[in-house]
């Protein structure tokens, strides 16, 4: 029971439902460059319900804003990779867009007086103590979104909102009993923390040698790939003022201050020569490029060679990674910036991985060695020792206490009593994901004379959880959905 509670633990604390416009006090946040399908400005399409781009960066940025906070201020845009939240951002509009085509078949809609009635709850809106119509506009405005925006999408949060109602969740006086005894449960243990600190290796040249021979398919080296390449220096030249001026009219939107405000032509025109030279640099680097690929290189051209790798990489992960698509029938690479200059390059060998010597891999083979026999060795430490070993003991504890083992951190004494209080067996031991392993021996095991009355609720929303949870894959089924957007 404590298990399957465990793995519905998101659950208790929120559901998949977004009962509030998100995007509200969020600054706009957006996250580069995406291809889309044939859909004009949609993102997404789940059964008739339509996602669109604008939704998708509300979405993003109203987390963005949320994750901002829990930070304290110490988020950014390579977090936001890491955390996954632009697909954080679609998986929630498209599971609200689920439940938006479950509301459109059971006819639902939301009237404009219960909009109106949802909007004079809303606090940021109240100006002494009651809904204000100027502070309504204002907030908005300041937030760069329209009434009808807006109004829009809190008339879908309040149709999911109704639509859920629909389908209640009740908690049995049975099941508030069940989830009461299992949390009331104390065990007094016995218990010894074993670390790897705990095992001694032989780490001597023959041992690594043993190991590597077994594993040699894990030492390999890197694919590289052999490559010839051209290069286009920046080209630095003078305009007269018709050229300059001619540009600038063309492109004025480019050169602005920190203020946003486009620059008049006296201020910008350093800018100006800056992209000129750019842009002459980037037409010469093609035209070379074409001129490489056809042949007819200019016979003062300098071809260089260079060998590259995942570990042997003077250039960046871009450039090794378009390397990677060359193949013997489309061996040239369109021209890529690197510092200024323009690279091109012609593959002219993918050299295969092949298993490293020894004495190439002996650090590789040391730290591989070192985790998989520690872990190895501290379990049969931990059997050796489960039937008689001398710990300490602890009072009772519930499932909650994780401040009462000693030899862990709080995560660790966490994830020990979860699976201790899931286990049927009185002495055993438990690995934790960190590597340690707990030996434990229950001494006495009781009920807890306490009431929860907080219990119920708790029940309620891990049955609702689950419930959403299922209904979700339902619609998901009933509903498809289609990804334009490329890159998620």
């Amino acid at each position: 029971m404590i298990t399957w509670m465990q793995r519905h633990k998101k659950w208790l604390i929120i559901t998949i439902w977004i009962s509030t416009i998100s995007f509200v006090g969020a600054g706009f946040v957006g996250w580069g460059q995406y291809s889309y399908g044939d859909k004009a400005g949609a993102v997404a399409k789940v059964g008739d319900i339509e996602i669109s781009q604008g939704e998708l960066q509300k979405a993003y940025s109203g987390l963005y804003s949320k994750y901002n906070q829990m930070f304290q201020g110490n988020f950014d845009e390579e977090k936001a990779k890491q955390f996954g939240l632009q697909k954080q951002a679609l998986n929630q509009l498209t599971q609200q867009a689920l439940l938006l085509n479950l509301a459109k078949s059971y006819d639902l809609e939301i009237s404009d007086v219960e909009l109106i009635a949802s909007l004079k709850t809303q606090k940021y809106f109240f100006k002494d103590g009651v809904f204000d119509k100027e502070t309504y506009k204002q907030v908005l405005s300041q937030n760069r979104l329209s009434t009808k925006e807006f109004e829009n999408g809190l008339k879908k949060d309040l149709l999911i909102q109704k639509t859920v109602k629909l389908l209640p969740v009740e908690v049995s006086p049975n099941e508030t009993n069940i989830l009461e005894t299992i949390i009331s449960i104390a065990d007094k243990i016995n218990y010894k923390v074993l670390t790897q600190n705990d095992i001694t290796l032989d780490t001597s040249d023959a041992a690594l040698k043993a190991f590597w021979e077994s594993k040699q398919s894990n030492f390999m080296s890197d694919i590289s790939y052999d490559l010839k390449y051209i290069k286009q220096d920046k080209i630095t030249s003078s305009y007269d003022d018709a050229k300059i001026s001619k540009y600038y009219a063309q492109n004025k939107t480019h050169f602005k201050d920190s203020d946003g405000k486009i620059l008049p032509l006296t201020s910008a025109k350093s800018a100006i020569v800056d992209e000129l030279n750019a842009k002459a640099t980037k037409d010469q680097a093609l035209r070379t490029y074409i001129a490489y690929k056809k042949g007819k290189l200019a016979s003062d051209a300098k071809i260089e060679s260079v060998s590259i790798s995942a570990s042997n990489n003077p250039y960046s992960a871009e450039v090794l990674a378009k390397v990677e698509k060359l193949s013997p029938t489309a061996p040239y690479m369109k021209p890529i910036l690197i510092n200024d200059i323009y690279y091109t390059f012609e593959l002219v060998k993918k050299n295969l991985a092949t298993p490293k010597s020894f004495e190439d891999a002996k650090a590789e083979v040391l730290a591989t060695y070192t985790q998989e026999m520690k872990r190895s060795k501290l379990q049969e430490l931990a059997n050796a020792t489960v039937k008689n070993f001398n710990g300490q003991n602890t009072d009772f504890i519930t499932v909650s206490d994780i401040t009462k083992i000693n030899g862990l951190e709080t995560k660790e004494a966490g994830e020990f009593l979860q699976k201790l209080f899931s286990s049927d067996k009185k002495r055993s031991y438990i690995m934790l994901n960190s590597g340690k392993i707990v030996l434990y021996y229950i001494l006495e095991q009781k009920l807890l004379d306490k009431t929860n009355k907080e219990l119920a609720d708790s029940m309620k929303k891990m049955k609702s959880g689950i419930f959403n949870e299922a209904l979700i894959k339902t619609l998901e089924k009933k509903y498809p959905t289609e990804i334009f957007i490329q890159g998620l």
